[in-house]
């Protein structure tokens, strides 16, 4: 008996494929799906001269129950989808695909117009671009697939698709990664109590120097291959910036609030382009759940002697709640809310936290605070990504609490360490990017190093302040990070100013008109703001060496140890470090891992004056006193009113 290849669907390019595949193998043609095959037949083949997304997953869906492979071919507005050859044991199938597709920005020039039309009718009809000419391409690279699939050969096919253009007949081919949240082959475990512990294992790192238990250069064809594609990839258009201080490169991000762009900063573009991605799948992870399903839904009341008490994370004041048009609501401990799994290492359990803190785009049910990406980090383990979670939120603290309680930080040395790549990067600065840089000791009351840097324009034209923060156990690595981000943006910054110099003038003027995350900075690029910032800059400050204030780093073999000795800070102070896997199959693929930490009492990051979240966090009034910057704990009033300036 002879293999045979079922052809499902009916219309001009159905009855093509038909006539490409016949004569060459053993054919059924079915105009709908049928309630079961022939016992002969190896392979599936659909076709679909619209795209429908509720009829593909359906059709998708019962053709995956036969146990067989198949091919799908779809023609969607002025396109051709061919792809890709699915497996029913393996994830990977069109609907993926075309959740990739879309997300990644499919024909940009009509998207709006189309996505309306979907909304609308369900359907994306072919347009007149499709000529008969386009339709026999497609139903010629179809027949091929499904030949070599059928005899067991390397298609192209398998986790790809080709994408025929039917304007010009070109055809592209695309891989792509199965969307483990897709309604026909995803497969997404329950977030349980028993997955959400944490038993921290050694790490050994790459060298004694290094923070390291993976090495990134190993990943770099990995990184391109799985990651970065125009068309179906979770990354699209890695762009290096010639015009930074450092060879930057950005890479837009397609995610479901819409394309964000990340940054890699480094002293080599191919480098840079690694940690653009890495910053990316970082992004893709806190989002949204990807990894695990989130399974609990209930209030605060009920589950308080398992849960985390969200007004401990700080949230807004009564009155920022009660200002018009506000976007939040205050916090109802009756109110239902979706809760995941963490792990507390005081407490040494899982404990439940809101979905909200934790996947910056749900906010399902409740929506009481916005939460960025603070402590969300990608590393070669779950304990260096915890690590590194960790290290980001020590430095926005240091920021926010140095800044709101206007911290007279003693001035750094950069010339008082035998480091050259600093002195080097300091110079820099000055010499090519036209600015003066303070490095300042922000460390607080838990010792991890964290460090401030104040870029002071000594040009004619720009922008006049630039700020930034890094932390790490080495504070040169610290002092090298705020470098590298306050870089970034210094031609970006100086080019806006240019621009809108009176639009950012009335922002330091008003701080209500600083909304978004941008403004912040922008807000600080004119003279007028800089007597906010004096108590940075005041130049008779005594400087210090770094050898002064930091004792020598203890220089251990393995990255658990350096968190082990993160976390035992924190605890010190009776403070908690909860920690969420936030891993996907899209990273662990590549033995990628991504955490989100909380450390309830930190300050959160904000962007939006109006958003700033102080209220409940008591170390922002006692820390000031407990580090001799002051004699007494300070009052709410006392804290600075302006927006911070961090980028």
């Amino acid at each position: 008996m002879r293999d045979t290849i079922v052809i499902i669907g009916e219309g001009q390019l159905a009855e093509l494929v038909n006539r490409q595949l016949e004569g060459s193998v053993s054919l059924v043609w079915r105009r709908d799906i049928p309630w079961n095959l022939p016992k002969s037949a190896k392979l599936c083949v659909t076709i679909g001269e619209e795209y429908r997304p509720d009829e593909l997953e359906a059709a998708e869906r019962k053709v995956r129950q036969f146990g067989i492979p198949w091919l799908s071919g779809r023609i969607v507005s002025g396109e051709g989808v061919v792809g890709p050859l699915a497996r029913p044991d393996l994830p990977g199938c069109l609907s993926c695909a075309m959740t990739r597709i879309w997300n990644a920005g499919f024909d940009q020039d009509n998207r709006m117009a189309l996505q309306l039309e979907l909304m609308r009718k369900g359907v994306i009809r072919r347009n007149r671009s499709v000529s008969r000419n386009g339709l026999v391409l497609m139903s010629r690279l179809i027949a091929e697939v499904a030949r070599r699939g059928l005899q067991g050969k390397p298609s192209g096919g398998e986790d790809a698709v080709y994408i025929v253009d039917f304007a010009t007949l070109g055809v592209t081919r695309h891989a792509f990664l199965p969307d483990p949240l897709c309604s026909v082959c995803g497969e997404v475990p329950d977030d349980t109590s028993e997955a959400a512990r944490i038993l921290l294992k050694p790490n050994p790192k790459t060298d004694p120097g290094s923070y390291r238990a993976k090495p990134i250069e190993p990943l770099k064809q990995a990184m391109h291959r799985d990651y970065v594609d125009e068309r179906t990839g979770l990354m699209k258009k890695l762009t290096p910036d010639p015009d930074t201080p450092f060879s930057d490169v950005y890479v837009n991000v397609p995610t479901p609030a819409g394309v964000e762009v990340t940054v890699g900063r480094s002293h080599h573009y191919k480098q840079s382009e690694l940690t653009a991605i890495l910053e990316g799948l970082e992004r893709i992870c806190g989002t949204m759940p990807r990894g695990k399903r989130t399974c609990i839904l209930d209030s605060y009341e009920r589950l308080r002697d398992v849960a985390l008490d969200p007004r401990t994370a700080g949230l807004y004041s009564d009155e920022q709640y009660a200002m018009p048009d506000f976007p939040f609501e205050p916090f109802d401990p009756t109110m239902k809310l979706r809760w995941v799994l963490a792990y507390s290492f005081l407490q040494e359990r899982p404990v439940l936290v809101p979905e909200q803190f934790v996947y910056y785009s749900s906010g399902i049910g409740g929506s009481f605070v916005d939460e960025g990406s603070n402590g969300c980090a990608l590393g070669g383990s779950l304990e260096e990504a915890i690590l590194y979670g960790l290290l980001e939120l020590a430095e926005r603290d240091a920021f926010l609490l140095s800044w709101y309680a206007r911290l007279p930080l003693p001035r750094l040395d950069p010339g008082s360490v035998p480091d050259t790549e600093l002195q080097l990067m300091v110079q820099r600065m000055e010499k090519v990017a036209g600015y003066r840089l303070f490095l300042l000791n922000g460390t607080m009351e838990h010792g991890i190093p964290s460090i401030i840097a104040v870029a002071k324009n000594t040009k004619k034209t720009g922008a006049n302040l630039i700020c930034a923060a890094g932390a790490h156990l080495d504070p040169i690595r610290a002092a090298k990070s705020a470098i590298f981000e306050l870089a970034g943006h210094t031609h970006y910054l100086d080019a806006l100013l240019e621009q809108n110099r009176e639009e950012y003038a009335e922002m330091a003027e008003n701080p209500d008109l600083v909304s978004e995350m941008p403004d912040h900075a922008l807000s600080y690029t004119v003279p007028e703001a800089e007597a906010r910032v004096s108590f940075w800059l005041d130049p008779e400050r005594p400087v210090q060496r770094f050898s002064d204030v930091f004792a020598p780093r203890e220089r251990r073999t393995d990255v658990t140890d350096d968190l082990r000795d993160s976390i035992e800070r924190f605890r010190r102070l009776n403070m908690d470090v909860l920690a969420v896997d936030q891993s996907t199959v899209e990273t662990r693929r590549n033995g990628l891992f991504c955490a989100k930490v909380i450390v309830p009492g930190l300050l959160p990051m904000t962007f939006g004056h109006q958003l700033r979240r102080v209220s409940g966090l008591e170390r922002v009034l006692k820390v000031p006193m407990e580090l001799g910057y002051r004699d007494r704990p300070l009052t709410p009033s006392e804290l600075n009113p302006y927006p911070h300036p961090f980028l």
